[in-house]
């Protein structure tokens, strides 16, 4: 990874840039300060220096994405949003809602997350690093009447590797499904309580 230095006349001297300098990213360590003393000492090259550490954390990376269009933070009211934990998910009969995402999606049940300190049946289903809780309750939502298009309903999106591996799964079991509109690569379908599921590929 490497910083492209801006050619901007306010940070350099006589507003004079002579040359750009890519500069590597690396821990401040003897090496790299023995490389940056090389480059100063040529004093034909004007440098600014600009010194990252590498953010390695998903909420870095997007905070930096977002960086030039995000809104100000109100600290006083920042209360400090991470991710999202879980969506629960209502369903009538447990076993066979497990039968669908756990043997059809391939999801795994996070065994740490109690199951039997509730007033109700249910589990705990890893989404990558977040998490389904499947909840055995009555379900409020008609199973008629809903669109045919899981898109036009409330849904639980899922970013996942491969439209058409799923495609593939889903015509097998001969669950039915939907295209995106758009025409990305998205599928959206729904589980055996008619609660609609997107999935959209991601690189």
């Amino acid at each position: 990874m490497a910083i492209l230095l801006p050619a901007t006349s306010a940070l350099l001297p006589q507003n004079k840039l002579n040359h750009v300098l890519i500069c590597p990213i690396v821990p401040n360590t003897p090496a790299r300060k023995n490389i940056i003393q090389k480059v100063i000492g040529n004093s034909d090259i004007r440098m600014h220096r600009v010194l990252t550490k590498a953010k390695t954390s998903l909420e870095a990376e997007v905070r930096a994405k977002d960086s030039v269009t995000a809104e100000p933070v109100d600290e006083e009211n920042d209360f400090g949003v991470v991710n999202l934990h879980h969506v629960g998910i209502l369903c009538e009969n447990l076993e066979r809602s497990l039968d669908f995402y756990q043997n059809l999606l391939g999801l795994k049940i996070n065994e740490a997350r109690p199951h039997d300190k509730l007033p109700y049946r249910g589990a705990w289903l890893w989404v990558g690093s977040e998490m389904i809780h499947l909840m055995e309750l009555p379900n409020p939502d008609p199973f008629t009447g809903r669109p045919e298009h899981g898109g036009r309903d409330r849904h639980t999106c899922i970013a996942i590797r491969d439209v058409s591996k799923l495609k593939a799964i889903l015509d097998k079991a001969g669950i039915p499904y939907t295209l995106s509109r758009s025409g990305r690569p998205a599928i959206f379908t729904r589980d055996p309580d008619t609660n609609a599921l997107e999935f959209t590929q991601v690189d």
